[in-house]
């Protein structure tokens, strides 16, 4: 039975939360390995990526199906991802973390923006990156990389179970991204996920003013009963 869409509420959540926070937060449910490793943000001043992953599978290219024709086609997997990804969602490129070539370039890019996507990953390369980066839609990608796509990728299918990072990603799952990385949060705990990191980042934000104050860490972090007792008046205080 598929799950409802993510709420507001989750998606303003998690847009507050940091992925090191939601990290911790998976850690603690024995999800270890849900940060994706060698993608990183290419736009600086996108906001907070937060939505539901689409996904997109390559394979190795080869040299007698892939050639500059291809593209002719209107149902090229590839091309076609970028007209399917439902408004909200995370496009998620799976590309074997090879960046020899771009697996998307600046018109695709443009596109999905202009379509209300909430963001593109892809664990291989992305070309037009000077002029990606200035845009306020959030990208992340392994590396620069000028080559076609068709160099070293073969886009076989959308919405299927994918690798990008080193992460297992399936469709509807969601994904955050902020400045220091990419997370994937199984779509079925999403909501609770976002509820205890928003909650763990208001005590965090406590504790730094506690360790700002002159407190030592024994008894401020992790905080023991008399801190959580000074942060629960604190908070009260914030409502």
């Amino acid at each position: 039975m598929a799950l409802p869409a993510l709420s507001e509420e989750t998606r303003r959540r998690l847009a507050a939360c940091s992925s090191a926070t939601l990290a911790t937060q998976l850690f603690k449910r024995g999800l270890r390995n849900q940060v994706m490793q060698g993608v990183s943000r290419l736009t600086p001043t996108a906001p907070t990526m937060v939505g539901e992953a689409f996904t997109l599978r390559n394979i190795p290219a080869r040299e007698d199906i892939d050639h500059i024709g291809v593209y002719d086609n209107h149902e090229h997997p590839q091309r076609k991802s970028i007209e399917i990804s439902p408004p909200g969602s995370v496009l998620v490129m799976d590309c074997r973390g090879d960046a020899r070539c771009a697996s998307a370039g600046g018109i695709l890019v443009r596109r999905l923006e202009v379509r209300g996507v909430a963001g593109l990953v892809t664990d291989g390369g992305l070309r037009d990156t000077p002029d990606i980066s200035r845009r306020n839609f959030p990208v992340y990608c392994n590396a620069p990389s000028a080559p076609i796509s068709l160099t070293h990728q073969h886009a076989v299918e959308s919405n299927v179970p994918v690798a990008c990072g080193g992460v297992a990603v399936y469709p509807g799952d969601v994904i955050v991204g902020d400045a220091e990385g990419v997370i994937v949060i199984p779509r079925e705990i999403a909501g609770d996920v976002a509820a205890a990191t928003y909650e763990q980042e208001k005590l965090e934000e406590f504790v730094q003013m506690e360790i700002a104050g002159g407190r030592p860490l024994p008894g401020a972090y992790p905080p023991d009963a008399e801190t959580k007792a000074r942060y629960e008046t604190w908070r009260k205080k914030q409502k």
